[in-house]
């Protein structure tokens, strides 16, 4: 027979927006920064990319909106705080917390800030603004978030063991051991619906738009073109040198 008690330790923390948003990120990052280096998968980046911005734009509004624990009055600290929780983990007796603890806090924070700026260069980049050194920044900027997801996925991984709670398991069920009092009442499934509609609707217009390049038109379609003459240049003075070194070596 299950234990009342356990049942009632088991509690609904994370309402499915945030379950939404967060899986969602996980794919548009990865999949930005899997086709950033493909050419001929242009649009698929960049469609990933705006994907990226506006979640954590969303996510940010509902820090404010949102339940209790989705909301960053209830998870982000002072530095006292996160020193303290620090040195529970130095020590491996970990703090409690029911949603994210402060060094998760800062993770989440940092990760939002480099995901604004990322898309921020990316579009510049996009439309020609800034030259090569933006580029290079948003190349920079990509792979320092790629650091700081590994960090933050590592983080979970360890805070599981010592809390012995899977927590990638509560960011897919929303459920963690908490107080009957910490529970959530309305997890907000129309909500999550209607943020998986959007970003569905968008990846469907990006992709029947495609030969028009999506919502960014011609920039789409001039970068690919660009790309294309850059390539057809290379390979012309490829050519062209290698026929004077050929001429050369015949002569002498």
């Amino acid at each position: 027979m299950t234990n009342p008690v356990s049942q009632k330790n088991i509690v609904l923390i994370w309402d499915l927006p945030v379950r939404a948003i967060h899986w969602l990120l996980v794919i548009s990052f990865i999949g930005a920064y899997l086709t950033a280096e493909e050419d001929g998968l242009r649009l698929l980046h960049v469609t990933l990319g705006y994907t990226l911005a506006a979640l954590i734009l969303i996510r940010i509004i509902w820090g404010f909106i949102g339940s209790k624990h989705a909301r960053f009055t209830s998870f982000i600290k002072g530095p006292e705080a996160t020193w303290k929780h620090l040195l529970s983990l130095l020590k491996a007796k970990p703090q409690q917390h029911t949603g994210h603890n402060p060094l998760g806090a800062l993770a989440i924070l940092g990760l939002m800030l480099l995901g604004l700026v990322v898309s921020f260069t990316g579009w510049c980049a996009l439309h020609q603004v800034g030259g090569e050194w933006n580029e290079e920044l948003h190349e920079a900027i990509a792979e320092g978030m790629l650091v700081l997801v590994a960090i933050h996925v590592l983080s979970v991984i360890a805070a599981s063991f010592l809390h012995h709670e899977n927590l990638l398991k509560a960011m897919v069920n929303g459920f963690k051991t908490g107080k009957p009092s910490e529970q959530i009442t309305n997890p907000h499934p129309s909500i999550a619906l209607l943020l998986v509609l959007a970003v569905i609707g968008f990846w469907g217009y990006q992709y029947t738009n495609a030969i028009h390049g999506g919502i960014d038109g011609d920039a789409i379609i001039f970068n690919h073109n660009a790309k294309d003459s850059e390539d057809e240049e290379d390979e012309e003075t490829y050519a062209t040198v290698s026929n004077e070194y050929f001429k050369f070596n015949f002569q002498c």
